[in-house]
C-alpha cells in the first residue's frame, strides 16, 4: 500500500518501508536582534533624565512647551530604545581593530579610537574612502 505523502503531517518524521523514522531538529535561524538590550538600557536611562527636567520646565509656565514634551519622550524612550538598538552593528574597526557599535539607520560613522570613517555594507564594517 503507497501513501499519499512522505512524512507524518503531524510530527514531520519521515516514512520509510512503513517504519517511521524521526526527522532532525532544524535548528531555528536567529534573527539579527543584536543590540536591543543595550538600546533598552538607553531608554531607562534617559526616561528620568527627559521626565525630570520636563517636569521642572512645566512648573515655570512658559517652560510648558518645551517640558510637557520632554516628559512625553520620557515616557516613551524605554519603549523607544530596543527598537534603536535592533538596528545597531557592533564588532571592530576595519582601521585600527577597537570594539566599535553603529547607531541604527546610518551608512557611515567615524571610530572613536582612530578618528577614520567607517561604512556598513551587508551588515559589516568596511573602510570607508
Amino acid at each position: 500500500m503507497e501513501l499519499p505523502w512522505s512524512f507524518c503531517p503531524r510530527c514531520g518524521a519521515e516514512w520509510k518501508d512503513e517504519i517511521l523514522t524521526p526527522a532532525a531538529p532544524v535548528e531555528p535561524e536567529k534573527g539579527p536582534f543584536e543590540g536591543g538590550f543595550s538600546g533598552l538600557l538607553f531608554g531607562v536611562v534617559a526616561a528620568p533624565v527627559l521626565i525630570i527636567p520636563g517636569t521642572l520646565m512645566c512648573l515655570t509656565g512658559l517652560g510648558a512647551f518645551l517640558g510637557i514634551p520632554m516628559i512625553i519622550a520620557g515616557i516613551f524612550a524605554p519603549l523607544i530604545g530596543p527598537l534603536i538598538g535592533f538596528g545597531a552593528l557592533k564588532g571592530k574597526c576595519p582601521w585600527c581593530g577597537a570594539s566599535v557599535s553603529s547607531i541604527a539607520n546610518t551608512k557611515e560613522f567615524g571610530c572613536q579610537a582612530c578618528s577614520k570613517r567607517i561604512a556598513i555594507s551587508h551588515r559589516e564594517f568596511v573602510r570607508a574612502a
